[in-house]
């Protein structure tokens, strides 16, 4: 088995996980906010195709910067909760979001949707600011 790209907090993923419970609603004292929907950029470059028979709608995305990009320096990579990388947040949305981590926020994602097509798989992720 190949080891995965990044190893995953647990901590931070206890944290994702902990605002929702098991019916999926809310959790008191922990907010979430969804900022924005996209399409998660650079697929055909990574993993996907390996692991997409295990990914879900609702399944959970981290969010890992990438300050030495060197094609972006507000690069955030979406990673499966076990640390495979699936792609990036699109260039002309991620510069906020990259601030926001930056400075501390704990930003993630969550599958809406996936679809093939032809040999490009297509995935829709909603990404959400949790605040306590």
């Amino acid at each position: 088995m190949e080891q995965p790209l990044a190893k995953i907090d647990p901590t931070l993923l206890a944290l994702m996980h902990g605002s929702f419970g098991k019916n999926g609603a809310l959790q008191p004292f922990a907010r979430e906010t969804m900022l924005m929907e996209c399409q998660i950029a650079g697929i055909a470059h990574h993993n996907a195709k390996k692991v997409e028979t295990h990914l879900a709608a609702g399944t959970m995305l981290t969010l890992q910067r990438d300050p030495g990009n060197a094609y972006d320096r507000f690069a955030i990579m979406i990673l499966t909760e076990a640390g495979d990388h699936l792609g990036y947040v699109p260039r002309a949305k991620n510069e906020t979001l990259a601030r926001l981590m930056d400075a501390g926020k704990l930003l993630f994602a969550k599958l809406e949707s996936k679809a093939w097509q032809g040999d490009w798989l297509r995935i829709s992720a909603h990404i959400y600011l949790r605040d306590f």
